[in-house]
């Protein structure tokens, strides 16, 4: 990408740990320690910092918090606590949030009670031996609360670790949001609450049996118990969650991974004089399931009315009526542009300085995708891009990042926050593209009519040559016997007119990346790109790793779409040299059988050093430099991606459908073999 000077280190998920006594070495660690209920936007920012940080040192995230919250332990009859999440809820929200490690610590009298030297050196050092430590400036720790960040400064030259203090305006408006949250909850305010929270608040519980009343008038509820166990065996009683005031809410509810809009009702029931106690209720639209014991998750969206003494259940029958209209009316705008529409489809542009793009190419997108909705993920920007879909496109959803993930980690740290939120299909879609008419709907129509279909492209063109293919995908990625990448319609640097001779639908061994519609719940089952890429090839990663599953890869040339192409990375730069040749060995180490393996690899080796050597002849020194480079950074890296192909195999096992696919769109001999010395530079002459 434009002025990177590195690639970001990057988690591919979140790792949570429970007991200190087997914590792993993490490197570099940047370490944040606090409360963090809510998850709120000040937490958020912090989170950010910290994230950057382990990004700027090449190290990892680490938020330590403390469970049963402290309050619970040094005060217990105190019962004025409420929290806003519960320990599951905030575990959620951090990986949301793309931390890389969250540590609970189970917080007891005796821990209250070490020293601040002591928490130091064996708690602090000992375990997570920190890079950075990033802390508020009223931080205080250890037997009456003796330390705080001026001791935490004096021990850092003696244990290597930085102290980077949150200074006292940013902790108090923490404070004070938290506070405006937990007020704006207990006058119904939803809406502010969700602005001040960033994201919905919500109720996580079990359905119990009730009296069963709800049905008798034709809207039958879930009663959910608002207590869960928590892994720590610490029971998060229904006390100590906050629970808005008695009323009924237009909520979004979440069971067994799929969504559903409903509403919720908080009171005492006073139609039912006789039962007299206080319950959670959830009427779920368009819904029909025995569920007791099941676990729902409650996102509250909008307040609508205050609980009502009825005359009797007639009267309350007819009011339940007006609630559900208000309900369905208030969701469907409120929601509008944060949740799927009717096919459940999410346009996610992933935009780096790329203002000229999104001002030639957005409106295009926003008019000839009526079925889908478009958000912008702005990956670090440091042109104006943002002041200016603020300014132009007010309505469309922007999600942003300080900081360059790069393509891989830039689209894994977005589709993160969408991933609670339901979407059926990403479409990731370069910023600098031209699409067509309809373009979504013949492939949306064709993952819709096969469900084991994970992903699939459009035919490209080029834009700037409109009736050639387009270097990145054309209509649609194989790949050769050796690893080697190239396309129908484009072998190497060489791109066919489009005579029609690639127009139908076709299974392919991979999806171009600049316009790829996948199955949003398959990209999460494995973990998205590897940010490790950072870019380039990525894509082939990933649909690989579809098809070893049992899943195709498919090619619909009915839709179509014109790509500017090397619109944030020009295709023959070194850098791009670089990941090229270095990707490919990656993917190749992660996917390919080690009997393979043992082959392939030299084989690659042998003929990248050929490569090297034209790149020598045609001098493009900095192109054979990328080369050895590239090679320089794999053979480091070998067991580390060896290693992952453990983690691969049990994503893979979890979504397993069949035997794997991964000789459709795989040629059998080599393309080099067939490009340079047999003079086949089209793919249908092959």
């Amino acid at each position: 990408m434009e002025n990177v000077a590195k690639e970001p280190y990057l988690c591919s998920a979140m790792r949570v740990f429970y007991d200190l006594t087997n914590l792993p070495t993490f490197r570099n660690a940047v370490v944040t320690i606090g409360s963090f209920d809510g998850v709120h936007g000040g937490h958020q920012k912090i989170l950010e910092q910290v994230n950057n940080l382990a990004r700027t040192v090449n190290g990892e995230s680490v938020v330590i918090t403390f469970h049963p919250h402290p309050r619970q332990v040094i005060y217990p009859q105190d019962d004025t606590l409420r929290l806003l999440t519960t320990l599951a809820e905030k575990i959620d929200l951090l990986k949301r949030y793309g931390i890389d490690n969250v540590v609970i610590v189970p917080f007891t009298i005796e821990f209250s009670q070490i020293s601040a030297d002591e928490y130091i050196e064996k708690f602090l050092v000992e375990k997570f031996r920190p890079k950075c430590i990033v802390i508020g400036y009223d931080h205080r720790f250890g037997l009456n609360r003796q330390g705080d960040i001026h001791f935490l400064k004096w021990h850092s030259k003696k244990y290597n670790y930085e102290v980077i203090e949150i200074e006292k305006q940013e902790v108090d408006a923490i404070a004070i949001s938290s506070t405006k949250i937990r007020n704006a909850l207990e006058k119904s305010d939803i809406q502010t609450a969700t602005q001040l929270l960033g994201h919905y608040y919500t109720l996580n519980g079990t359905v119990v049996e009730g009296q069963k009343i709800g049905r008798t008038i034709g809207f039958p509820t879930a009663n959910v118990e608002i207590a869960q166990r928590e892994k720590l065996n610490v029971e998060i009683a229904q006390r100590e969650k906050l629970i808005p005031p008695d009323g009924i809410y237009a909520v979004r509810v979440t069971h067994e991974g799929k969504f559903y809009n409903g509403m919720l009702y908080i009171g005492t029931r006073p139609v039912l004089k006789e039962y007299n106690n206080r319950t959670i209720e959830v009427n779920i639209f368009d819904f029909d399931k025995e569920i007791y014991g099941d676990t729902l998750q409650l996102e509250l969206i909008d307040f609508l009315r205050d609980d009502l003494p009825f005359a009797g259940l007639e009267a309350l029958k007819n009011q339940l009526k007006k609630d559900k209209q208000d309900a369905q009316s208030k969701l469907n705008v409120i929601l509008k542009n944060n949740t799927p529409t009717a096919i459940q489809t999410a346009i996610v542009i992933l935009n780096y300085n790329g203002k000229k793009y999104l001002d030639q190419f957005l409106p295009i997108v926003i008019k000839n995708s009526q079925e889908a909705v478009v958000i912008v993920a702005d990956n670090g920007s440091t042109d104006d891009s943002v002041a200016f879909l603020k300014k132009i496109y007010p309505d469309i959803r922007l999600l942003i990042s300080t900081i360059n993930h790069g393509f891989a980690g830039g689209y894994n740290v977005a589709l993160q926050q969408l991933q609670t939120e339901g979407w059926k299909y990403y479409v990731l879609l370069n910023s600098d593209v031209e699409v067509t008419q309809d373009w979504l709907t013949p492939i949306i129509k064709l993952l819709e009519s096969d469900p084991t279909i994970a992903a699939c492209q459009p035919k490209i063109r080029a834009y700037l040559q409109q009736t050639y293919f387009e270097y990145a995908g054309a209509a649609g990625g194989w790949l050769d016997a050796l690893g080697y990448p190239f396309c129908r319609g484009r072998i190497f640097s060489v791109t066919e007119a489009d005579e029609g001779q690639y127009d139908k639908a076709q299974e392919i061994f991979w999806a171009t990346g600049a316009a790829i519609v996948i199955r949003a719940d398959l990209f999460h089952a494995l973990q998205g790109f590897d940010a490790d890429y950072f870019a380039h090839l990525e894509e082939i990663d990933l649909c690989w790793r579809l098809k070893r599953a049992g899943y195709k890869i498919m090619a619909e040339p009915k839709s179509l779409v014109y790509h500017v192409g090397g619109g944030t990375l020009a295709y023959n730069t070194p850098f791009k040299t670089y990941l090229n040749f270095r990707n490919s060995l990656y993917t190749l180490l992660k996917n390919e059988s080690v009997g393979s393996l043992i082959w392939l690899l030299p084989m690659r080796f042998a003929l990248d050093a050929v490569a090297g050597f034209l790149f020598l002849t045609e001098g493009k020194f900095e192109h054979f430099k990328a080369i050895i480079r590239a090679h320089w950074t794999f053979i480091p890296n070998f067991w580390k991606f060896f290693k992952k192909r453990k983690v691969i195999q049990k994503q893979i096992e979890k979504i397993l459908i069949g035997d794997a696919t991964v000789w459709e769109g795989r040629f059998r001999g080599s393309i080099v073999w067939r490009y340079y010395l047999r003079k086949r530079k089209r793919f249908r002459d092959l």
